[in-house]
């Protein structure tokens, strides 16, 4: 999904967006985490940031609902790079 891997990397261009649309989500639904190095955020065991296909289809031409996703994607980049911070 380029629209979260861009807002992501407005944080920092080591973050990377890792999309799961396997088992059950498959033709349903997306879980998207963002990873840096081998830190993940929401973290492995976490649910992850989950995205409804109809909910993507019908949001992507509103302004409101990409903003929104997008601040979404970039609160969980800032806690990811917080965490490798922490951990220096």
């Amino acid at each position: 999904m380029s629209f979260a891997r861009s807002h992501a990397k407005r944080e920092d261009s080591r973050i990377e967006v890792v999309l799961e649309a396997d088992g059950p989500r498959e033709g349903r639904s997306y879980g998207l985490r963002l990873t840096l190095g081998t830190r993940a955020e929401p973290p492995p065991g976490s649910p992850p940031i989950e995205l409804e296909l109809r909910e993507v289809a019908d949001g992507r031409t509103r302004f409101a609902w990409c903003a929104a996703l997008g601040e979404r994607v970039q609160t969980v980049a800032r806690a990811l790079l917080d965490s490798e911070r922490a951990a220096s």
